[in-house]
Formats: C-alpha cells, structure tokens, sequence
C-alpha cells in the first residue's frame, strides 16, 4: 500500500493520505487530541501506541498526526506508515460501532429562534462551504460551537493540524472573522472555543 503524505502549516502535524476512505466520502471528521480520546478509535489507538504521536484527526480520505516537539518527524513517520498500511490492509473500521462524534455544535441549532436561527444557518453554511474545505486541505478541521447574539461573538474549534498550529489565530482573525463578518453583519468577533 503506497501512503502520501503531505506538510501542513503546522510543523507538528502531517497529514497522511491512505489513498481510500478512512471515515468515508461525506463524513465530518473526527479528534482525538488524547490516547484517552482514542477508546472510539481503533486506528486512534494504534497510532497513540507510538512514541511522540500527541494528537490524531480521521479525516474522510486522510489522518493527521500530531508529534511532540521533542521528536523528529523522521524517527516515528516510517513507523505512522507501517501502522496505517497494515490497518487499512486489514479493512478495520477507523471508528467503533456507535461512536460519538466530536463535531457537535455546543449549542444545537434547534436551540436558536427566528432571526437568530438564520444568522446561525449562514455562518454553519459558509463554514462548510468555504472554510472547511481549505482547512480539510491542511489535514485539519473547524467546527462551529456557539454563536451570541447578544454579542456577535462566534465560537470555533479548530482540529487536527489546526489545533496548535502557529497560524491558528491568524487564520481565525484574518481570514474567517474577515469572511463571516462580511457575509453576515450581525457577526462582530470570532473565537476559539
């Protein structure tokens, strides 16, 4: 099994890419930023068992690997590939049966009413269309958390090679608050959550 992987702006983090589905064409990814995280996660698990992995995202057709700082990415990469060959090779799910996603809004959308709502329908729309595929691309993820309407403050989390990347505020500030703000005028600030 020949595995590619790619840099992302984070220099802890690599994105591997298997060449099949790892959750499957149209899933939403998944963190686990700890080996505790990992229960839901057979491939989590296997990667976390090697020393320096610090953080694993399941992307729909990648993984990205987060290291420690104290490791080079040329004493554990070979090992990341074995393992991720010989799990794919064996046709595992990447993801317990039932397991709990970690992409949830904080606050459902069920929970906001009338112009609320729809201020919240649009910011979910354009990060889905048009963030998430650009961070997809650098082997991370954002997921909405919260939006308030008293404030015009939204809440994100950032995953995979997006969590601790030194260009996370940045592209938080810069480029989604700049975006959101235009496109929604009731949007003031955006937030890591």
């Amino acid at each position: 099994m020949f595995i590619q992987t790619e840099d992302t702006p984070n220099p802890q983090s690599m994105k591997f890419l298997p060449g099949q589905a790892v959750l499957g064409q149209g899933a939403t990814g998944v963190d686990f930023p700890t080996f505790e995280s990992a229960a839901a996660s057979p491939l989590a698990q296997l990667l976390f068992e090697i020393d320096g992995v610090m953080g694993v995202y399941l992307g729909a057709d990648f993984i990205t690997v987060t290291k420690t700082e104290a490791v080079e990415w040329q004493h554990i990469k070979p090992a990341i590939l074995g393992g991720v060959a010989d799990f794919m090779t064996a046709g595992l799910p990447a993801l317990a049966e039932g397991a709990a996603r970690s992409d949830a809004p904080a606050t459902p959308l069920e929970d906001y009413e009338g112009e609320d709502r729809e201020v919240v329908e649009q910011i979910v729309e354009l990060i889905e269309t048009r963030v998430r595929p650009a961070v997809a691309a650098d082997g991370g993820d954002i997921v909405f958390k919260h939006f308030e309407p008293r404030t015009g403050v939204v809440f994100l989390t950032m995953q995979g090679a997006c969590a601790g990347c030194p260009s996370s505020t940045m592209t938080l500030k810069s480029g989604i608050e700049n975006m959101l703000k235009h496109y929604v005028p009731e949007v003031v600030r955006v937030e890591a959550a």
